[in-house]
């Protein structure tokens, strides 16, 4: 018998995956491994691997001796190491179409907070108060603004879609995305310096890799217009915390609005925690009955299709041999 290791979940239960891949022969284990230690004892002997936020680091790949394909639930496959990935000829697979719908309604939702001060305003009225809770300069109109959109792919394009109907200019920086997709959705293709320092609003929807982490830093914080808003759902990496908060204390940017962080959970005591001029989420964007269902759905496929020697879908680490059967019982 074949068997695919969960690594961490987040789910109530597995009786999606189980009800897939057990008719298969698969046996389903599950564990919430948390270091590189737990991890190498809990995939020995693994033919197949699904991970949602464990590190699978260079040292833990290299362990795999049996395993044929390692899926992670979700878009991002920051927690996995490619390259020792592919050194071993093991294929990574992620799920790139699903949340796209909810992650786009959510980062429409932090930039209205932003520049209609959603939050603040209901807490005023919470308290007892009446009118408005916040300086009028921070009440801001979409239609008078610009917002910046870095990262073009599936997420960026649905979040320019939607900000149409706004009638903003709009911006978008993406080093890989053809001109013509941009102005296609009616959007102006711009290098990275000319979008920071003519939005008013930014809004973060690329991966997190060696060229963007840090990317929003002391540097490109300093090109930005003063008041920007910035909002971040794509990965907690791209932004340098202490340098934003630095940016949020000058008031160099106006507010963040922020789904992911670079340590998650952050501290209690954490300033972002208690500044004002801030909006923080605890990595929930994607949530969605629907969405959780279609993504552990397509990610346990992807195992079946691994286990019926079929060609994968979704290679994100170039390594396209078509993997050998499981075990038999």
């Amino acid at each position: 018998m074949s068997r695919v290791a969960i690594t961490d979940y987040t789910f109530p239960s597995l009786a999606i995956e189980r009800d897939l891949l057990e008719p298969l022969g698969i046996q389903v284990d599950a564990a919430q491994c948390r270091t590189p230690a737990q991890l190498i004892e809990f995939l020995a002997g693994a033919d197949f691997i699904l991970t949602q936020f464990a590190p699978l680091n260079a040292e833990v790949i290299s362990t795999l001796r049996d395993a044929q394909v390692i899926v992670r639930y979700g878009i991002g496959v920051d927690n996995v190491d490619l390259a020792a990935a592919k050194e071993m000829g093991i294929p990574v697979c992620n799920v790139p179409d699903f949340c796209l719908d909810e992650v786009a309604d959510h980062t429409i939702a932090l930039i209205l907070a932003a520049t209609r001060q959603v939050v603040a305003n209901a807490e005023y009225v919470r308290q007892g108060n009446w009118g408005l809770a916040v300086p009028l300069p921070t009440m801001r109109c979409l239609r008078s603004m610009t917002v910046g959109v870095i990262g073009f792919g599936r997420i960026g394009r649905e979040v320019a879609a939607r900000l149409q109907p706004f009638k903003c200019r709009i911006l978008a920086y993406d080093p890989v995305a053809p001109a013509a997709d941009v102005t296609a959705q009616n959007c102006e293709p711009v290098g990275l310096d000319v979008l920071l320092r003519s939005s008013d609003v930014i809004t973060l929807h690329c991966p997190a890799n060696k060229a963007t982490t840090g990317l929003i830093d002391a540097k490109t914080i300093a090109l930005m217009k003063n008041r920007t808003i910035l909002v971040n759902v794509a990965r907690g990496a791209v932004v340098c915390t202490e340098s934003l908060v630095a940016g949020l204390r000058s008031g160099k940017i106006a507010f963040a609005a922020l789904d992911v962080l670079e340590t998650e959970p952050i501290p209690a005591d954490h300033p972002l925690r208690s500044l004002e001029n801030v909006l923080v989420h605890s990595h929930i964007a994607s949530a969605s009955e629907a969405a959780v269902a279609k993504l552990r759905r397509d990610a346990a496929l992807l195992i079946a299709s691994a286990a019926r020697g079929r060609p994968l879908r979704n290679i994100v680490n170039g390594v396209s041999a078509m993997p050998a059967l499981g075990k038999s019982s």
